[in-house]
């Protein structure tokens, strides 16, 4: 149930008709459902202030297009997403900053814009860049590497200039996925002199760029990238496999309603233990469709199963 606060501020924001406040109370009563194990009330809330969100989208100009950027049209919020409480502060300081960018900018300060996402895959990176857009009602603009980064001299570069004037006229969150394919340390052995002089026109843009944007990048390999990349954002977020806790958290979002309380003991979780998020997401996924079409409920030995087949996964891919 809302708080007496919360209700005040609900009203409060009515009154006001501070919309992005009321949303942002809403959410938050959303959050506490969802953690005290209320989750089909989460569910109805989030549905609420999504329909809502999606009614009132801001007309954004009209894109060039570049076969460099892919736009995504399903975003997540924050309910989808299971991270530490470290991360979900940062992520959602970034959403805020976002919200307030004006009245910073009137007091000599910039908004966090340029944002480093590291960590194994399928711990949530492209998620994030997913609900960050979702949150601050921008467009989510995906850089293709593999049509970024080409073969011919010079040319990488031309269509890296045109994403950062994408960047500086239309206002989005531009997601670098598989960052270190250009990001790459330039004193490593393998380094080439296009590739050098790659990452030189990123680092400047980078550092020059001042748009209403917000610039994320994410790799699986931090240990290669170049130092100098560091500075130039204005947060690293790390992401880890997910702990007992958050397990618990994924299960339960996806399985509410079909599953029984032995799905939830310590030996399920121990299973799950080492697994990525995306691997728990899909492994959750798996034991709905037994039961869908087996019309039972989801057991201990069910999930057992699905949770070690998502490591039979890991095992191919070693040999």
């Amino acid at each position: 149930m809302a708080t007496a606060e919360q209700l005040k501020a609900l009203i409060r924001a009515h009154f006001d008709d501070d919309s992005e406040k009321f949303k942002t109370v809403a959410l938050q009563i959303a959050a506490h459902e969802a953690k005290v194990g209320h989750t089909s009330c989460a569910r109805e809330i989030k549905s609420l202030v999504q329909n809502v969100k999606n009614s009132k989208k801001k007309v954004m100009p009209f894109a060039k297009k570049l076969d460099t950027l892919e736009q995504r049209d399903n975003y997540a919020d924050m309910l989808d997403i299971v991270l530490s409480e470290n991360l979900e502060s940062k992520v959602t300081r970034i959403i805020n900053e976002f919200r307030k960018k004006e009245v910073l900018r009137k007091n000599g300060l910039k908004n966090r814009s340029k944002i480093l996402l590291t960590g194994e895959p399928g711990t949530g990176k492209t998620m994030t860049a997913s609900v960050i857009a979702n949150e601050v009602n921008l467009p989510l603009y995906v850089i293709q590497i593999d049509k970024l980064v080409t073969k011919y001299m010079g040319e990488t570069s031309v269509k890296l200039r045109q994403v950062f004037d994408h960047i500086e006229d239309y206002p989005g969150v531009y997601l670098f996925d598989e960052f270190d394919a250009i990001g790459s340390d330039r004193s490593m052995d393998n380094d080439v002199g296009e590739m050098r002089r790659i990452l030189n026109s990123f680092l400047q843009y980078l550092e020059n760029e001042d748009s209403f944007s917000l610039i994320i990048a994410a790799t699986n390999n931090p240990g290669i990238l170049d130092k100098a990349l560091f500075r130039r954002f204005d947060d690293v977020l790390e992401y880890s496999l997910p702990d007992e806790n958050q397990i618990l958290r994924i299960m339960k979002n996806k399985l509410e309603g079909y599953s029984g309380k032995d799905v939830y003991e310590q030996d399920v979780m121990e299973v799950a233990l080492g697994l990525s998020h995306s691997d728990i997401a899909k492994a959750c996924e798996e034991a709905l469709k037994y039961s869908i079409m087996d019309e039972t409920t989801i057991d201990k030995k069910i999930m057992i199963g699905v949770l070690q087949n998502r490591r039979e996964l890991y095992r191919f891919k070693e040999a």
